[in-house]
């Protein structure tokens, strides 16, 4: 059985993505919905084994991926990078800017290099992506452009250059939004709460507790698998969407609203109405969550 996307069959047909990030995670699993749905993707991401590997899958399954190694926050590569894309693909439709990473640390741990580390990665990486794709491409043809932040409407405690790079991304998105709209351009911003992605693995064991009880913190009782950010993402980049721009959507089952555990104290108890979605076909559970 291949990918159980909520959108129409071959709703992708003929168009061609750009997904950074696209070897792992969120990134991946968007690369495999939007192949699904009829899409070229072209994976980016500074991991080549990863990507060729996402690839090979989409292929598998009877898609069409192309890959390219970068470093997102390298300008003169990223420049050279979407020019290349852009001899092999006449026309590109979308960006997806999933690239990311950060690590665990309070504010006062935090060395002026591993801030600007986090920051070059979520936010400026992101920026010369969108840029460029706009100056050679979208300026002229048009396009779409989803952004993903994180949910940080209450502050980022424990990760606060992530958080303070992905405020930024979020206003950026506006700006972009309006500066690039009279060219075709929508650009939005998807924000994940927790994901069971494999990037909870790559965090110290002494997280492991605090990941399992991640649940009691959201409303409807659980976190989000990867396939219903990515449903979200490919609805942004689709037809349907066309009207939208400038927006960012919160996909975190209501746990942004930050005050209301204190209020109403969380159980347990699992809503019967809130059963994950779960449309990826090669989605794997984190091994902290099994």
């Amino acid at each position: 059985m291949g990918y159980q996307s909520s959108l129409a069959a071959k709703s992708f047909s003929g168009k061609t993505i750009v997904i950074t990030g696209g070897g792992s995670g969120i990134g991946r699993c968007t690369a495999h919905e939007l192949a699904s749905l009829g899409a070229t993707v072209l994976l980016l991401g500074r991991t080549v084994e990863k990507l060729r590997k996402t690839a090979q899958e989409i292929t598998d399954d009877g898609g069409e991926a192309q890959y390219y190694g970068i470093d997102i926050r390298d300008e003169e590569k990223v420049t050279e990078t979407i020019g290349q894309i852009l001899e092999k693909n006449t026309r590109i439709h979308g960006l997806v800017n999933v690239a990311g990473g950060q690590f665990r640390a309070p504010l006062e741990a935090i060395s002026k290099k591993g801030f600007e580390t986090v920051v070059q990665t979520n936010l400026v990486g992101g920026f010369l992506m969108a840029r460029e794709m706009f100056k050679q491409h979208f300026k002229t043809h048009g396009g779409s452009i989803v952004n993903i932040t994180a949910d940080n409407k209450n502050g980022m405690p424990g990760m606060g250059h992530s958080g303070a790079a992905r405020a930024g991304v979020e206003n950026l998105t506006k700006t972009a939004a309006w500066e690039w709209g009279r060219h075709g351009v929508r650009v939005n911003t998807v924000a994940p709460g927790w994901v069971a992605s494999s990037g909870l693995d790559t965090y110290p064991d002494e997280m492991k507790v605090a990941l399992r009880n991640l649940k009691y913190a959201v409303p409807l009782g659980r976190i989000a698998c990867e396939a219903e950010i990515s449903s979200v993402i490919c609805f942004l980049m689709s037809d349907g969407a066309n009207f939208i721009s400038g927006q960012s959507i919160w996909v975190d089952g209501g746990s942004n609203m930050g005050s209301a555990p204190a209020l109403f104290p969380l159980t347990n108890q699992k809503p019967s109405n809130s059963d994950t979605w779960d449309g990826f076909h090669r989605s794997e559970l984190p091994e902290v969550l099994r």
